[in-house]
């Protein structure tokens, strides 16, 4: 076989080819890298979004198992489809909020923002998520006004630099007595809570906010709307650069098509909870306040001992027995957690009047049913389930199972099970389970209840550290208050470049 060597030619004309060829790649790359990255781009590389938001029920705060909130669980599958963290940094001014959005400072706004035409001269709003109605609230010792006109002379609290603002600017035109107070700085909860306790007779607030939190202030009442139905949305910097946007759009899209979006607008806005009179409410706000804290300290040590949230606990407690603990049913339980007396036993608890020991008993049990559920029940759907046996017991909750099944519904998915339960409180159908006759509509209230509690406490819990934070004192929101907040913050507030820096820095919550 013949060997041939290439000639000198040849190597010299492959190695010009090679350095020809690396040149050109080395210009396509500087050409490339010249171009500045895209928005999205930039998201991607630095691995983070940064979402200025306002700290409150209806946005972000912190649960009980960390950092929760309806526009939060929405942002955060936002962050988590592009594969980046989520950086919230709050700003409760909401004229810096946007102003902060407008200067590139955040990559886009979720605070409860109405898509107002005014705002969208420097914003870019993404497809609303949520339809909202301006409400008019009043101090339930007031009588009832039944429109504007009837505000004539009287003073309304809003949020400054609001919608709510520019609605009542937008009716003074009609209305030319109307006057109103612009609070900076505020929540909606804190306008409800001033209302609630009479510091304020009036206040305008979203229909979202007081859905959420008319249990907690049961003196603020409902008077009427102030606006028809308004979009609320994320705000995105202005520009030629819509790359981030046309993502969150395309991600918003796809949590409305596969029912995303629905779902979590039920987890924090549909509570399956029974209209409760203002009497009612007002004796669970002042029960929370008087009671619950002697029981805390118990609370925390079951929690801690058996791995649970003692917010829950203070949660089921005040379902079963008002936190009394002395309190008995006809029916046979007693105390804090209102054990039976087999329960008791089996939990090692000699004194079910004994609040430690019921605390620790109820704790231990509420474990127990939850690492005794079949494993094919999982998630968030353990709780419910558990919830629903610490009411009727295991045997009870496995014969709803079985005729969830029977009846074509899963029976390891709660929203299928609570709704063939109550049907065991019928003959035709407790005949043939093994347990037998249940009253089923019972754990259903019981679960939905509990959840609810537990929500108001968790939120409770936060707004009462947070004013112990703000004010060292822990004194209750008042207008002065609000005020000196303002002042403070407009003391120290220097350039909104600045201050974003010192939050990142410091204060953000990742």
């Amino acid at each position: 076989m013949e060997i041939r060597k290439p000639s000198v030619l040849v190597i010299k004309s492959i190695l010009t080819s090679l350095i020809i060829g690396s040149l050109l790649i080395a210009s396509s790359l500087v050409l490339v890298r010249s171009t500045p990255p895209s928005q999205l781009e930039q998201v991607l590389e630095a691995g983070e979004l940064r979402v200025v938001s306002s700290n409150g029920p209806t946005t972000y705060y912190e649960g009980p198992n960390g950092l929760t909130g309806f526009e939060y669980s929405l942002v955060k599958g936002f962050a988590d489809s592009l594969g980046v963290r989520l950086v919230i940094e709050d700003e409760s001014n909401l004229e810096l909020m946007l102003a902060g959005v407008e200067r590139n400072q955040y990559h886009l706004a979720a605070a409860g923002l109405t898509a107002l035409e005014s705002r969208s001269k420097n914003l870019l709003f993404a497809d609303p998520f949520m339809q909202v109605t301006q409400q008019l609230v009043y101090n339930s010792r007031l009588r009832q006004p039944a429109s504007i006109a009837d505000l004539n002379g009287k003073e309304v609290l809003v949020i400054a630099n609001s919608s709510h603002a520019e609605r009542l600017r937008e009716l003074q035109n009609t209305f030319p007595q109307l006057q109103w107070r612009e609070i900076p700085n505020a929540e909606m909860i804190d306008l409800l809570e001033l209302v609630n306790k009479g510091d304020a007779d009036y206040a305008v607030v979203d229909s979202s906010a007081f859905d959420l939190n008319r249990y907690s202030y049961p003196k603020a009442k409902l008077a009427f709307d102030v606006s028809d139905p308004q979009p609320l949305a994320w705000a995105f910097p202005a520009g030629k650069d819509d790359t981030l946007y046309s993502a969150a759009q395309h991600y918003l899209g796809s949590i409305k098509a596969n029912g995303k979006l629905a779902k979590v607008t039920e987890e924090f806005f549909d509570r399956h909870i029974e209209e409760v009179t203002t009497g009612e409410a007002m004796a669970f706000t002042y029960r929370l306040e008087q009671r619950l804290p002697q029981w805390v300290d118990d609370m925390k040590a079951a929690a801690a001992e058996f791995e649970l949230d003692w917010q829950l606990l203070a949660a089921i407690s005040y379902q079963e027995s008002h936190w009394k603990a002395d309190a008995r049913s006809h029916t046979g339980v007693r105390g804090l957690m209102m054990l039976t007396k087999n329960t008791a036993k089996a939990m090692g608890i000699k004194d079910r009047e004994d609040p430690q020991q019921s605390i620790y008993g109820g704790a231990k049990y509420l474990r127990l049913l939850l690492e005794r559920l079949p494993q094919r029940i999982e998630g968030d759907e353990r709780l419910n389930f558990a919830l629903a046996a610490y009411n009727q017991g295991l045997g009870h909750l496995e014969d709803a199972r079985v005729l969830t099944e029977r009846m074509g519904g899963n029976p390891s998915k709660w929203k299928d099970v609570r709704k063939y339960m109550p049907l065991l409180s019928k003959h035709q159908y407790y005949s043939r389970a093994k347990h037998g006759y249940m009253r089923g509509w019972e754990p259903v209230k019981f679960v939905d209840n509990v959840l609810n509690y537990h929500k108001i406490i968790a939120w409770h819990q936060q707004q009462e550290e947070f004013r112990l934070a703000t004010t060292g004192t822990g004194n209750r929101l008042s207008l002065n208050t609000l005020q000196k907040r303002d002042s403070d913050e407009s003391g120290s507030r220097g350039d909104i470049s600045d201050r974003a820096e010192k939050r990142t820095t410091g204060s953000s919550i990742l």
